[in-house]
């Protein structure tokens, strides 16, 4: 355990990414295989369910140190992190040399071996081991009981820092680690061996992710100057499902989310409808909500994501298709140092084929699958589960703007522009594949709600609601806390602790006196708002200085965006 805190102190201390890399390829080339294994899980974003709550660390460790409760409220307020505060409010408690043992032993023999154990049996347990821990072991050993442990190191970093401490490249520790695993001795030594046979049936491959275009393009001509003569790159719609992939190997189908869930189960119609592609086929694309020939919002597809008992209901009332976009292996070859042309040739031959052989399913509901017109969608079927993204026409960036123009009656967020030589990359590879996404809906909202931000910022008072006019009265619309320089935070944080109106807990209703402009991707309907609408990625675009309160939105406005069937 001391060699994993020291690790995760040295990643706490820097910002810079080669000192991230370096800390780690230092732990793996010293820690024993069991050790590095659940290293990587950690690292990679990987958390065990919560066994504690960090009010529970908290209260035990009022108890130990004999401080008073009223003290607990007040040190989270500063600190913003149950686990800090617990480790801070015993960094008194002495530490009783005891036979050291490794992170495994820790997690395995110990942290997880609280989950069927009483509360009363837990505190006892806990209390005793911190007798037992540095400071920052104990700050450590609370992140990973109460399942908040952050590194701030992305997935790359840690895929780059394997890499390195295995003398492997990059590509491949990230196909190694995507997918279902359990960290043991034997998974590391595998993960790191320049031997192991990688025909693990489920797995998917790392996702190639595209960047976005700068906020400055937004037309034709300044599209040409970024991404030169429109006969390089090939167009598309960009689509606002679920980013997933579509694994058919050895007669079984998997569905994996971005998110490295495996989700086939959540969409029975997809596995059905891809059975009858070849074995050996990994297709890339996304995962949408479709009725009455047009994409649904994402709302909808939500309620497919959270209902898994009421499967049967929810299919039929949200019905979904699979629409890909890339072909990552075909007969069991990985297919992505190939062009993108000949994949997308080869990905449209393949689920034609697939239509065509697909076994008989219920009938669907919509007379046709995609909001456009025949000739921009080639190879597809009305009825099919399994489609194609279109290729649009991309003879002049002039109708690729006017494309994008009309992406939000057609129901989609913009276009995504992808270079017709491009291989398939792993991660955010600038310059081969752009998101050019339409401008976000936006409204002019009062700030009547705030509360102290997380982490590092827990000092700082940065998470905002904001309200719109109905009946006379601000209706509380969204929740944001990004979008401010850190010099306007600050002046925001200075204003709300001088004009706060009441408090509850934490939250401060403040005077309504400041507008900002939100900007978000999306709305929809919801009985769980008391507005009656929600919000998709909420955000602050600008802070009205030049308006009062009174020149704020009415939530009318609001609802008058929502799409209408």
């Amino acid at each position: 355990m001391n060699r994993f805190a020291r690790l995760y102190a040295a990643l706490d201390a820097t910002n810079s990414t080669t000192a991230k890399v370096e800390a780690m390829v230092g732990y793996l080339a010293e820690a024993p295989a069991g050790d590095a294994a659940w290293a990587v899980y950690f690292l990679t974003g990987r958390r065990l369910k919560r066994l504690l709550s960090g009010r529970a660390l908290g209260d035990w460790a009022m108890a130990t140190s004999g401080l008073p409760d009223w003290l607990l409220g007040e040190c989270y307020g500063v600190v913003g992190d149950g686990a800090e505060t617990a480790a801070l409010i015993l960094d008194a408690t002495p530490t009783t040399p005891a036979e050291p043992r490794s992170l495994q032993a820790w997690v395995e023999e110990r942290i997880l071996m609280l989950r069927d154990a009483p509360p009363e049996r837990q505190q006892a347990q806990v209390m005793a081991w911190v007798g037992e821990l540095t400071r920052w072991e104990r700050f450590t050993f609370f992140k990973l009981l109460t399942g908040e442990f952050r590194t701030g190191v992305s997935q790359t970093l840690v895929v780059r820092a394997v890499a390195q401490a295995a003398g492997l490249s990059a590509t491949v520790i990230a196909a190694r680690l995507t997918g279902d695993w359990t960290p043991s001795a034997g998974w590391y030594t595998s993960l790191v061996a320049s031997d192991v046979s990688d025909a693990d049936r489920s797995r998917p491959y790392p996702f190639c992710l595209a960047s976005p275009l700068d906020p400055g393009v937004t037309g034709a001509a300044a599209l040409a100057g970024v991404l030169g003569p429109p006969g390089d790159w090939q167009v598309e719609w960009k689509w606002d499902g679920i980013r997933a992939q579509l694994v058919k190997r050895e007669g079984h189908v998997f569905l994996w989310s971005r998110g490295e869930d495996e989700i086939a189960g959540r969409f029975p119609e997809i596995a059905h409808a891809a059975s009858a592609l070849p074995d050996g086929v990994v297709l890339d694309g996304e995962i949408l909500a479709f009725r009455g020939g047009r994409p649904q919002p994402f709302a909808a597809l939500q309620r497919r994501i959270g209902r898994l008992r009421q499967l049967a209901r929810t299919s039929r009332d949200v019905p979904v298709v699979f629409m890909a976009y890339d072909i990552l292996e075909h007969v069991g070859r990985d297919t992505r140092d190939r062009p993108l042309t000949l994949r997308r040739d080869l990905l449209d031959a393949i689920v034609a084929q697939a239509q065509h052989a697909a076994p008989a399913a219920p009938a669907r509901a919509h007379d046709a699958l995609l909001p456009f017109d025949d000739d921009d969608a080639p190879n597809r079927t009305a009825d099919a589960t399994l489609q194609v993204s279109p290729r649009l026409e991309a003879g002049a960036w002039e109708a690729v703007a006017a494309l994008r123009d009309s992406s939000r009656a057609r129901a989609v967020e913009g276009v995504m522009i992808k270079r017709l030589s491009s291989v398939y990359g792993v991660g955010r590879k600038r310059g081969d594949w752009w998101k050019w996404k339409i401008a976000p809906h936006s409204v002019d909202a009062v700030l009547i709600y705030a509360q102290p931000g997380s982490g590092k910022r827990a000092s700082l008072i940065t998470d905002y609601t904001f309200g719109l006019w109905s009946g006379g009265e601000l209706v509380p619309v969204a929740k944001a806390y990004s979008g401010l320089s850190n010099e306007e935070i600050a002046e925001m944080d200075r204003w709300i602790r001088r004009h706060t109106v009441q408090r509850f807990g934490p939250v401060r209703h403040v005077e309504p006196v400041h507008v900002f402009e939100l900007g978000f991707e999306a709305i929809a309907s919801s009985s769980r708002h008391r507005s009656g609408v929600a919000v998709r990625f909420p955000r602050m675009l600008r802070w009205r200085r030049d308006k009062t309160a009174a020149d704020a939105d009415t939530l009318e406005a609001l609802v008058a965006l929502i799409p209408r069937a």
